[in-house]
């Protein structure tokens, strides 16, 4: 089989061994821990005798974890997985299976349905939206990447540590030519926003907001220009900065620092600087 798939985790826990489960042990898989856990290197290698654990020198974010997989896997397909996604029985068939049918595609995306949907495989085998089509953006939870596409677009753009990362890349897609397609038949469920560990949901939030700011400010003057961007992001920008003074004169320092760190990530986009905040964990 020509597949490897790849899941960047952060302090993912438990929840990624749903995700591992999911999985028929004849894929190899690679997981780029961008949390340093040693341990949990060693408990998921010593469980899984077909998942590599790579441990970066520092926390990439998703975009450069992901290309870092990427290179690793010596096949030309892999398929990018949320640790919190959980495969059913043939989803990687449906995947492998219109890979070989469809000429010349970058990119598929499978069908993401919420976790607790039954899915009765009978209906969609017989209902005509169905069947693949080609799109111009797919969801990042599951990304199923031809490799082979990718030579003179490059993966994802490392400038970005959380957020827009495959919004961006569908782009740059298109813009070469270069074909994408929604694959309704490959089911992948997601739990939504259980990535990482409850014990550091409101740090993970903060991140949240100050990159999805950030992000946000610099997709837009990548691809439309400077004026364009700051157009997009005024109304938030104004809005970040009277939501801290407020939230700050009447003591609601939970919601202040949520948006003192919206604020940080908008001004730090526009003027240029690297998407450099990180949570802290200690």
């Amino acid at each position: 089989m020509d597949l490897s798939i790849i899941i960047v985790s952060f302090r993912s826990g438990d929840i990624i061994r749903r995700c591992l489960e999911s999985i028929d042990r004849k894929y190899p898989i690679i997981v780029v821990e961008n949390s340093h856990d040693d341990h949990l290197k060693s408990k998921i290698e010593n469980e899984y005798s077909n998942v590599k654990f790579i441990l970066p020198k520092e926390n990439l974010g998703y975009g450069a974890a992901n290309n870092l997989g990427i290179k690793e896997a010596k096949t030309n397909y892999v398929l990018i997985l949320n640790p919190d996604t959980i495969l059913l029985k043939d989803t990687l068939e449906q995947l492998l299976s219109h890979a070989s049918k469809i000429e010349d595609f970058a990119i598929l995306g499978p069908n993401i349905i919420d976790e607790n949907i039954t899915i009765d495989n009978k209906n969609l085998n017989d209902h005509e939206n169905n069947k693949e089509k080609s799109v111009s953006y797919i969801k990042g939870f599951a990304v199923f990447i031809n490799k082979s596409q990718f030579k003179e677009i490059g993966y994802f753009d490392e400038k970005f540590f959380l957020y827009f990362e495959e919004i961006d890349l569908c782009k740059r897609i298109i813009k070469k030519g270069k074909k994408i397609f929604f694959i309704p038949k490959a089911l992948v469920k997601h739990s939504g926003g259980q990535s990482h560990s409850r014990d550091i949901n409101n740090k993970m939030e903060l991140n949240r907001n100050w990159h999805w700011m950030w992000s946000t400010f610099y997709f837009y003057k990548k691809h439309n220009g400077m004026l364009y961007a700051f157009i997009k992001i005024f109304t938030k920008l104004i809005s970040s900065f009277l939501k801290v003074i407020f939230f700050t004169v009447t003591l609601q320092n939970k919601k202040k620092e949520i948006y003192s760190h919206r604020l940080s990530g908008i001004i730090n986009s526009i003027m240029g600087k690297k998407s450099w905040y990180r949570p802290n964990l200690d």
